[in-house]
Protein backbone atom coordinates (compact mmCIF):
# COMPACT_ATOMS: atom_id res chain seq x y z
CA UNK A 1 0.00 0.00 0.00
CA UNK A 2 1.98 3.15 -1.14
CA UNK A 3 1.38 6.35 0.66
CA UNK A 4 -0.98 9.28 0.19
CA UNK A 5 1.80 12.05 -1.70
CA UNK A 6 0.21 15.35 -3.71
CA UNK A 7 2.68 14.30 -6.53
CA UNK A 8 0.13 11.29 -7.29
CA UNK A 9 -2.40 14.30 -8.53
CA UNK A 10 0.38 16.93 -10.43
CA UNK A 11 2.20 14.42 -11.90
CA UNK A 12 1.92 10.57 -12.20
CA UNK A 13 4.65 9.64 -14.41
CA UNK A 14 7.33 11.36 -11.98
CA UNK A 15 5.38 10.27 -8.70
CA UNK A 16 5.68 6.57 -10.01
CA UNK A 17 9.60 6.93 -10.98
CA UNK A 18 9.94 7.94 -7.88
CA UNK A 19 8.24 5.09 -6.17
CA UNK A 20 10.17 2.69 -8.18
CA UNK A 21 13.29 4.14 -7.19
CA UNK A 22 13.38 3.98 -3.39
CA UNK A 23 15.02 1.47 -1.23
CA UNK A 24 13.30 -1.57 -0.13
CA UNK A 25 13.74 -2.98 3.13
CA UNK A 26 12.42 -6.24 4.18
CA UNK A 27 12.11 -6.51 8.03
CA UNK A 28 10.27 -8.98 10.02
CA UNK A 29 8.20 -8.55 13.58
CA UNK A 30 9.62 -11.46 16.02
CA UNK A 31 9.48 -12.36 19.75
CA UNK A 32 8.00 -14.48 22.25
CA UNK A 33 4.05 -15.24 22.05
CA UNK A 34 1.59 -12.81 22.57
CA UNK A 35 4.53 -9.85 23.04
CA UNK A 36 1.99 -7.56 20.59
CA UNK A 37 3.87 -8.13 16.87
CA UNK A 38 0.97 -7.89 14.79
CA UNK A 39 -0.93 -5.11 17.05
CA UNK A 40 2.65 -3.27 15.91
CA UNK A 41 2.05 -3.80 12.49
CA UNK A 42 -1.52 -2.67 12.48
CA UNK A 43 -0.65 0.15 14.53
CA UNK A 44 2.20 1.16 11.83
CA UNK A 45 -0.44 0.87 9.28
CA UNK A 46 -3.33 2.87 10.94
CA UNK A 47 -1.11 5.71 12.36
CA UNK A 48 0.60 6.12 8.83
CA UNK A 49 -2.72 6.70 7.46
CA UNK A 50 -2.08 3.01 4.91
CA UNK A 51 -5.34 1.59 5.95
CA UNK A 52 -8.41 1.73 3.04
CA UNK A 53 -11.35 3.06 4.80
CA UNK A 54 -13.13 -0.60 4.05
CA UNK A 55 -10.42 -2.55 5.59
CA UNK A 56 -11.10 -0.24 8.70
CA UNK A 57 -14.39 -0.18 8.77
CA UNK A 58 -14.31 -4.46 9.06
CA UNK A 59 -11.73 -4.15 11.38
CA UNK A 60 -13.55 -1.79 13.68
CA UNK A 61 -16.79 -3.94 13.09
CA UNK A 62 -14.78 -7.42 14.49
CA UNK A 63 -12.98 -6.17 16.88
CA UNK A 64 -16.91 -5.69 18.46
CA UNK A 65 -17.04 -9.21 18.54
CA UNK A 66 -14.03 -11.28 18.48
CA UNK A 67 -11.29 -8.45 19.19
CA UNK A 68 -8.52 -9.05 21.98
CA UNK A 69 -7.70 -5.01 22.93
CA UNK A 70 -10.56 -4.48 24.95
CA UNK A 71 -14.17 -2.97 25.70
CA UNK A 72 -14.22 -0.33 22.84
CA UNK A 73 -10.50 -0.49 21.55
CA UNK A 74 -9.57 -0.85 17.85
CA UNK A 75 -7.62 -4.51 17.59
CA UNK A 76 -4.93 -3.69 15.12
CA UNK A 77 -3.93 -7.20 15.30
CA UNK A 78 -6.74 -8.15 12.94
CA UNK A 79 -5.15 -6.40 9.90
CA UNK A 80 -2.48 -9.26 9.72
CA UNK A 81 -3.73 -12.21 11.74
CA UNK A 82 -5.99 -13.52 8.81
CA UNK A 83 -6.07 -17.38 9.76
CA UNK A 84 -9.77 -18.05 11.59
CA UNK A 85 -7.68 -20.11 14.40
CA UNK A 86 -5.19 -16.98 14.43
CA UNK A 87 -8.69 -14.88 15.44
CA UNK A 88 -10.00 -17.47 17.61
CA UNK A 89 -6.99 -17.67 19.68
CA UNK A 90 -5.44 -14.51 19.40
CA UNK A 91 -2.28 -15.34 18.34
CA UNK A 92 -0.20 -15.67 15.11
CA UNK A 93 0.37 -19.19 13.46
CA UNK A 94 1.70 -18.38 10.00
CA UNK A 95 3.75 -15.84 8.54
CA UNK A 96 1.65 -12.72 7.16
CA UNK A 97 3.42 -9.77 4.89
CA UNK A 98 2.11 -6.71 4.02
CA UNK A 99 3.72 -4.23 1.94
CA UNK A 100 3.37 -0.50 2.03
CA UNK A 101 5.47 2.56 1.67
CA UNK A 102 6.57 6.04 2.82
CA UNK A 103 8.19 9.06 1.35
CA UNK A 104 11.47 7.70 1.95
CA UNK A 105 11.07 3.63 1.70
CA UNK A 106 9.49 0.95 0.14
CA UNK A 107 8.65 -1.93 3.12
CA UNK A 108 7.62 -5.63 2.76
CA UNK A 109 6.84 -6.64 6.59
CA UNK A 110 6.60 -10.26 7.69
CA UNK A 111 4.87 -10.56 10.51
CA UNK A 112 6.23 -14.06 12.30
CA UNK A 113 4.64 -16.19 15.21
CA UNK A 114 6.16 -16.38 18.86
CA UNK A 115 4.82 -19.86 19.81
CA UNK A 116 7.93 -22.37 20.01
CA UNK A 117 5.51 -24.51 18.02
CA UNK A 118 6.05 -22.23 15.13
CA UNK A 119 9.75 -21.39 15.30
CA UNK A 120 10.47 -22.63 12.08
CA UNK A 121 7.42 -20.13 10.47
CA UNK A 122 9.37 -17.68 12.04
CA UNK A 123 12.77 -18.97 10.90
CA UNK A 124 11.41 -18.77 7.09
CA UNK A 125 10.25 -15.21 7.64
CA UNK A 126 13.57 -14.05 8.74
CA UNK A 127 15.51 -15.89 5.82
CA UNK A 128 15.11 -13.34 3.44
CA UNK A 129 14.72 -10.12 5.83
CA UNK A 130 17.32 -7.44 5.99
CA UNK A 131 16.27 -6.10 10.14
CA UNK A 132 14.46 -7.46 12.68
CA UNK A 133 11.67 -5.82 15.06
CA UNK A 134 12.20 -8.44 18.45
CA UNK A 135 9.55 -7.35 21.07
CA UNK A 136 9.48 -7.74 24.55
CA UNK A 137 6.39 -7.49 27.04
CA UNK A 138 7.72 -4.69 29.78
CA UNK A 139 6.09 -6.77 32.22
CA UNK A 140 7.71 -10.37 31.50
CA UNK A 141 11.37 -8.95 29.93
CA UNK A 142 13.36 -10.70 28.00
CA UNK A 143 12.27 -14.83 27.49
CA UNK A 144 13.19 -17.95 25.96
CA UNK A 145 11.42 -17.09 22.89
CA UNK A 146 13.58 -13.47 23.06
CA UNK A 147 16.79 -15.28 23.20
CA UNK A 148 15.78 -18.28 20.78
CA UNK A 149 14.72 -15.60 17.98
CA UNK A 150 17.33 -13.26 18.97
CA UNK A 151 19.79 -16.42 17.71
CA UNK A 152 18.41 -17.23 15.12
CA UNK A 153 18.03 -13.52 13.52
CA UNK A 154 21.82 -14.02 14.49
CA UNK A 155 22.28 -17.04 12.81
CA UNK A 156 20.75 -15.92 9.23
CA UNK A 157 22.81 -13.45 9.08
CA UNK A 158 20.61 -9.82 10.31
CA UNK A 159 22.68 -7.22 11.25
CA UNK A 160 20.33 -4.82 12.28
CA UNK A 161 17.68 -4.88 15.31
CA UNK A 162 15.34 -3.16 16.61
CA UNK A 163 14.57 -3.92 20.60
CA UNK A 164 10.95 -2.83 20.85
CA UNK A 165 10.32 -2.89 24.42
CA UNK A 166 6.68 -2.94 24.28
CA UNK A 167 3.02 -2.73 26.78
CA UNK A 168 5.29 0.21 28.53
CA UNK A 169 1.44 1.69 29.05
CA UNK A 170 0.95 -1.71 31.39
CA UNK A 171 3.75 -0.54 33.92
CA UNK A 172 2.92 2.98 33.87
CA UNK A 173 5.71 3.64 31.30
CA UNK A 174 8.57 3.51 33.95
CA UNK A 175 11.85 4.50 32.81
CA UNK A 176 13.86 1.63 35.00
CA UNK A 177 11.35 -1.09 33.56
CA UNK A 178 12.77 -0.26 30.16
CA UNK A 179 16.42 0.44 31.43
CA UNK A 180 16.92 -2.96 32.82
CA UNK A 181 15.29 -4.78 29.72
CA UNK A 182 17.81 -2.87 27.81
CA UNK A 183 20.80 -4.04 30.36
CA UNK A 184 19.65 -7.90 30.67
CA UNK A 185 19.33 -7.87 26.66
CA UNK A 186 22.39 -6.32 26.05
CA UNK A 187 24.37 -8.86 28.62
CA UNK A 188 22.75 -12.04 26.54
CA UNK A 189 23.39 -10.23 22.83
CA UNK A 190 27.13 -9.86 23.46
CA UNK A 191 27.57 -13.63 22.12
CA UNK A 192 25.57 -12.97 19.16
CA UNK A 193 26.28 -11.61 15.92
CA UNK A 194 24.33 -8.42 15.72
CA UNK A 195 26.50 -5.05 15.73
CA UNK A 196 23.46 -2.89 15.54
CA UNK A 197 20.73 -2.84 17.96
CA UNK A 198 18.23 -0.33 18.78
CA UNK A 199 16.66 -0.05 22.13
CA UNK A 200 12.68 1.68 21.49
CA UNK A 201 10.04 1.51 24.15
CA UNK A 202 6.43 1.64 23.24
CA UNK A 203 3.21 0.88 23.44
CA UNK A 204 1.29 -0.50 20.49
CA UNK A 205 -1.89 -0.68 21.73
CA UNK A 206 -1.89 3.23 22.61
CA UNK A 207 0.43 4.57 19.69
CA UNK A 208 2.95 5.93 21.79
CA UNK A 209 6.20 6.38 19.94
CA UNK A 210 5.41 3.73 16.55
CA UNK A 211 4.25 6.55 14.40
CA UNK A 212 4.13 9.65 17.18
CA UNK A 213 5.68 10.79 20.02
CA UNK A 214 4.13 11.15 23.26
CA UNK A 215 3.77 12.91 26.41
CA UNK A 216 3.82 9.24 27.96
CA UNK A 217 7.02 8.72 26.74
CA UNK A 218 8.45 12.48 27.25
CA UNK A 219 11.72 10.87 28.96
CA UNK A 220 12.64 8.93 25.96
CA UNK A 221 14.58 11.26 23.37
CA UNK A 222 15.31 8.43 20.36
CA UNK A 223 13.20 8.05 17.17
CA UNK A 224 10.23 6.20 17.32
CA UNK A 225 9.72 2.89 15.30
CA UNK A 226 8.64 4.72 12.00
CA UNK A 227 11.60 7.20 12.27
CA UNK A 228 13.88 4.38 12.54
CA UNK A 229 12.86 2.28 9.85
CA UNK A 230 13.28 5.37 7.42
CA UNK A 231 16.70 6.48 8.32
CA UNK A 232 18.54 3.13 9.39
CA UNK A 233 21.46 2.44 7.13
CA UNK A 234 21.13 -1.81 6.77
CA UNK A 235 24.56 -3.72 7.28
CA UNK A 236 24.89 -6.22 4.63
CA UNK A 237 26.88 -8.69 4.41
CA UNK A 238 30.64 -8.09 3.13
CA UNK A 239 30.52 -6.77 -1.00
CA UNK A 240 30.17 -10.07 -3.03
CA UNK A 241 32.04 -9.91 -5.97
CA UNK A 242 30.61 -12.03 -9.38
CA UNK A 243 27.31 -13.11 -10.82
CA UNK A 244 25.72 -16.29 -9.64
CA UNK A 245 23.11 -18.25 -11.70
CA UNK A 246 21.24 -21.61 -10.27
CA UNK A 247 20.27 -23.06 -13.80
CA UNK A 248 16.38 -24.27 -13.14
CA UNK A 249 16.30 -25.63 -16.80
CA UNK A 250 17.08 -25.45 -20.17
CA UNK A 251 14.65 -23.23 -22.85
CA UNK A 252 14.96 -24.50 -26.34
CA UNK A 253 12.13 -22.90 -28.61
CA UNK A 254 14.05 -23.94 -31.79
CA UNK A 255 17.54 -24.75 -33.19
CA UNK A 256 18.51 -21.28 -33.11
CA UNK A 257 18.09 -20.91 -29.22
CA UNK A 258 19.30 -22.45 -25.99
CA UNK A 259 19.23 -20.39 -23.43
CA UNK A 260 19.49 -21.00 -19.67
CA UNK A 261 17.30 -20.23 -17.06
CA UNK A 262 17.32 -19.08 -13.39
CA UNK A 263 17.25 -16.69 -10.61
CA UNK A 264 19.97 -13.70 -10.66
CA UNK A 265 21.45 -14.68 -6.87
CA UNK A 266 23.82 -11.31 -7.51
CA UNK A 267 24.72 -9.52 -10.01
CA UNK A 268 25.10 -7.23 -11.99
CA UNK A 269 25.08 -9.34 -15.59
CA UNK A 270 25.68 -8.05 -19.05
CA UNK A 271 26.14 -9.51 -22.60
CA UNK A 272 29.75 -10.43 -22.95
CA UNK A 273 30.39 -11.21 -19.36
CA UNK A 274 32.64 -14.51 -18.97
CA UNK A 275 30.16 -17.60 -17.40
CA UNK A 276 32.17 -21.23 -16.12
CA UNK A 277 28.98 -24.05 -16.01
CA UNK A 278 29.91 -25.95 -12.52
CA UNK A 279 30.55 -28.51 -11.91
CA UNK A 280 31.96 -29.02 -15.29
CA UNK A 281 34.03 -25.87 -15.11
CA UNK A 282 33.00 -24.91 -19.29
CA UNK A 283 33.25 -21.38 -19.71
CA UNK A 284 31.97 -19.40 -22.06
CA UNK A 285 30.52 -15.69 -22.93
CA UNK A 286 27.23 -14.08 -22.66
CA UNK A 287 25.37 -13.88 -25.87
CA UNK A 288 21.87 -12.48 -25.19
CA UNK A 289 20.04 -11.66 -21.92
CA UNK A 290 15.99 -12.12 -21.31
CA UNK A 291 14.59 -10.46 -18.07
CA UNK A 292 10.86 -11.52 -17.95
CA UNK A 293 11.03 -12.29 -21.22
CA UNK A 294 11.94 -9.19 -22.51
CA UNK A 295 15.31 -8.80 -24.50
CA UNK A 296 18.18 -6.85 -22.25
CA UNK A 297 21.70 -5.74 -22.44
CA UNK A 298 21.94 -6.93 -18.44
CA UNK A 299 20.65 -7.48 -15.89
CA UNK A 300 20.89 -7.11 -11.53
CA UNK A 301 20.27 -9.01 -8.60
CA UNK A 302 16.84 -10.67 -8.02
CA UNK A 303 15.57 -10.92 -11.78
CA UNK A 304 14.20 -13.91 -13.68
CA UNK A 305 16.63 -13.98 -16.35
CA UNK A 306 17.62 -16.16 -19.51
CA UNK A 307 20.73 -16.22 -20.37
CA UNK A 308 22.11 -17.12 -24.29
CA UNK A 309 25.60 -18.46 -24.45
CA UNK A 310 28.48 -18.07 -27.35
CA UNK A 311 29.28 -21.34 -26.85
CA UNK A 312 27.60 -25.38 -26.75
CA UNK A 313 28.58 -26.11 -23.22
CA UNK A 314 27.13 -28.81 -20.63
CA UNK A 315 24.59 -27.46 -18.55
CA UNK A 316 21.07 -28.13 -16.87
CA UNK A 317 19.06 -28.26 -14.14
CA UNK A 318 21.11 -28.48 -10.74
CA UNK A 319 24.14 -26.49 -11.91
CA UNK A 320 25.36 -22.88 -11.57
CA UNK A 321 26.97 -20.53 -14.43
CA UNK A 322 28.63 -18.13 -12.54
CA UNK A 323 31.92 -15.92 -12.46
CA UNK A 324 33.81 -13.73 -10.40
CA UNK A 325 34.85 -15.73 -7.16
CA UNK A 326 34.53 -19.09 -7.38
CA UNK A 327 31.93 -21.02 -5.72
CA UNK A 328 32.41 -24.02 -3.23
CA UNK A 329 32.39 -28.12 -4.84
CA UNK A 330 31.86 -29.91 -1.84
CA UNK A 331 29.88 -33.04 -1.02
CA UNK A 332 30.82 -32.70 2.71
CA UNK A 333 29.84 -29.38 4.42
CA UNK A 334 29.68 -27.51 7.95
CA UNK A 335 26.21 -26.67 8.41
CA UNK A 336 23.70 -24.70 10.62
CA UNK A 337 20.82 -26.71 10.83
CA UNK A 338 17.29 -26.15 12.48
CA UNK A 339 14.95 -29.09 12.68
CA UNK A 340 11.50 -28.34 11.44
CA UNK A 341 10.43 -31.61 12.02
CA UNK A 342 8.37 -33.70 15.34
CA UNK A 343 10.47 -36.75 14.27
CA UNK A 344 13.76 -36.30 15.72
CA UNK A 345 16.62 -35.92 13.02
CA UNK A 346 18.69 -39.25 13.41
CA UNK A 347 22.18 -38.84 11.56
CA UNK A 348 22.69 -41.35 9.04
CA UNK A 349 18.97 -41.47 7.93
CA UNK A 350 18.29 -40.26 4.15
CA UNK A 351 16.90 -37.22 3.15
CA UNK A 352 16.47 -35.10 -0.63
CA UNK A 353 18.56 -32.43 0.31
CA UNK A 354 17.72 -29.36 -1.70
CA UNK A 355 20.32 -26.64 -2.45
CA UNK A 356 19.58 -23.95 -5.23
CA UNK A 357 18.00 -25.80 -7.89
CA UNK A 358 20.00 -29.28 -7.32
CA UNK A 359 18.09 -31.63 -5.27
CA UNK A 360 20.16 -34.59 -4.21
CA UNK A 361 20.10 -37.74 -1.86
CA UNK A 362 22.00 -36.67 1.46
CA UNK A 363 21.92 -37.34 5.07
CA UNK A 364 23.16 -35.64 8.09
CA UNK A 365 26.20 -37.30 8.78
CA UNK A 366 27.08 -36.11 12.56
CA UNK A 367 25.99 -33.79 15.02
CA UNK A 368 28.74 -31.69 16.30
CA UNK A 369 26.74 -29.73 18.87
CA UNK A 370 23.48 -28.57 19.98
CA UNK A 371 22.87 -24.72 21.14
CA UNK A 372 20.51 -24.14 24.11
CA UNK A 373 19.20 -20.71 23.14
CA UNK A 374 19.22 -19.47 26.82
CA UNK A 375 22.93 -19.97 27.62
CA UNK A 376 24.07 -20.30 24.15
CA UNK A 377 26.26 -23.24 25.34
CA UNK A 378 26.98 -26.53 23.08
CA UNK A 379 25.87 -29.66 23.84
CA UNK A 380 26.65 -32.57 22.31
CA UNK A 381 23.65 -34.49 21.65
CA UNK A 382 22.68 -37.98 19.26
CA UNK A 383 19.83 -36.60 17.76
CA UNK A 384 18.16 -33.17 17.28
CA UNK A 385 14.31 -32.29 18.33
CA UNK A 386 11.70 -29.89 16.71
CA UNK A 387 12.84 -26.72 16.89
CA UNK A 388 16.34 -27.47 18.24
CA UNK A 389 19.32 -25.98 16.37
CA UNK A 390 22.94 -27.54 15.81
CA UNK A 391 26.56 -27.74 13.93
CA UNK A 392 26.60 -30.82 12.23
CA UNK A 393 28.51 -31.83 8.94
CA UNK A 394 26.17 -32.53 6.20
CA UNK A 395 27.26 -35.15 3.20
CA UNK A 396 25.60 -35.36 0.06
CA UNK A 397 25.66 -38.07 -3.13
CA UNK A 398 26.74 -35.21 -5.54
CA UNK A 399 28.75 -32.00 -5.07
CA UNK A 400 26.59 -28.77 -3.68
CA UNK A 401 27.37 -25.82 -5.59
CA UNK A 402 27.40 -22.96 -2.83
CA UNK A 403 29.28 -19.87 -1.55
CA UNK A 404 29.67 -19.83 1.92
CA UNK A 405 26.27 -18.12 3.95
CA UNK A 406 28.22 -15.57 5.53
CA UNK A 407 29.40 -14.50 1.81
CA UNK A 408 26.37 -14.76 0.26
CA UNK A 409 23.02 -15.58 1.83
CA UNK A 410 21.26 -16.36 -1.46
CA UNK A 411 23.18 -19.34 -2.69
CA UNK A 412 24.54 -20.08 0.95
CA UNK A 413 20.96 -21.91 2.09
CA UNK A 414 19.55 -25.49 1.70
CA UNK A 415 16.45 -26.94 3.20
CA UNK A 416 16.01 -30.75 3.96
CA UNK A 417 13.10 -32.88 2.77
CA UNK A 418 11.56 -36.05 3.73
CA UNK A 419 11.70 -38.66 0.99
CA UNK A 420 8.43 -40.27 2.46
CA UNK A 421 6.21 -37.42 2.95
CA UNK A 422 8.30 -34.45 0.59
CA UNK A 423 7.31 -31.98 3.60
CA UNK A 424 10.35 -30.09 4.42
CA UNK A 425 12.11 -31.20 7.35
CA UNK A 426 15.27 -28.62 8.03
CA UNK A 427 16.78 -25.69 6.95
CA UNK A 428 20.17 -24.69 7.51
CA UNK A 429 23.14 -22.72 6.39
CA UNK A 430 26.18 -23.58 4.61
CA UNK A 431 29.19 -22.76 6.20
CA UNK A 432 31.89 -24.14 4.09
CA UNK A 433 33.69 -27.63 3.32
CA UNK A 434 34.13 -29.82 6.54
CA UNK A 435 37.49 -30.86 7.65
CA UNK A 436 36.22 -34.47 7.00
CA UNK A 437 35.96 -32.99 3.20
CA UNK A 438 39.35 -31.66 2.99
CA UNK A 439 40.96 -34.61 5.05
CA UNK A 440 39.49 -37.18 2.35
CA UNK A 441 40.59 -34.80 -0.72
CA UNK A 442 36.77 -34.74 -1.70
CA UNK A 443 36.14 -38.69 -1.99
CA UNK A 444 32.92 -39.38 -0.63
CA UNK A 445 32.14 -42.25 1.50
CA UNK A 446 31.61 -46.08 0.26
CA UNK A 447 28.21 -47.89 1.33
CA UNK A 448 30.62 -49.93 3.40
CA UNK A 449 32.11 -47.46 5.31
CA UNK A 450 28.35 -45.56 5.66
CA UNK A 451 26.88 -48.82 7.00
CA UNK A 452 29.61 -49.23 9.44
CA UNK A 453 28.61 -45.59 10.41
CA UNK A 454 25.60 -46.21 11.20
CA UNK A 455 26.12 -50.00 12.91
CA UNK A 456 28.44 -48.05 15.42
CA UNK A 457 25.86 -44.88 15.70
CA UNK A 458 22.90 -47.43 16.46
CA UNK A 459 24.96 -50.02 18.73
CA UNK A 460 27.76 -47.44 20.49
CA UNK A 461 26.04 -44.32 20.46
CA UNK A 462 28.60 -42.56 23.23
CA UNK A 463 31.07 -42.61 20.16
CA UNK A 464 28.91 -41.04 17.67
CA UNK A 465 30.76 -37.11 17.57
CA UNK A 466 34.08 -39.31 17.45
CA UNK A 467 36.12 -39.49 13.93
CA UNK A 468 35.80 -43.01 12.84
Amino acid sequence: MAHHSDLIAENIEEYLHQHEHKDLLRFITCGSVDDGKSTLIGRLLHDSKMIFEDQLAAITKESQSIGKAGEGELDLALLVDGLASEREQGITIDVAYRFFSTEQRKFIIADTPGHEQYTRNMATGASTAQLAVILIDARKGVLTQTRRHSFICSLLGIKNVIIAVNKMDAVDYKQEVFEKIKEDYLEFSKQLNIPEIKFIPLSALKGDNVVNKTENLAWYTGPTVMEWLNSVEIIDAAEFEGARIPVQTVIRPDLNFRGFAGPLRNGPLKIGDSLISYPSGKSSKVKSIHVAGEPADRAVTGQPVVVALEDEIDCSRGDMLANGTSPVLAKRVDVDLIWMSENRLTPGKEYLIKCGSLTTPGRIENIEFQVDVNTLEHNRVNVLGLNEIGRCVLNTNDALIFDAYDKLRSTGNFIVIDRLTNITVGAGMLRGKSAAEMRHGGRDYSEAERALNHYIREHFPEWCCKEI
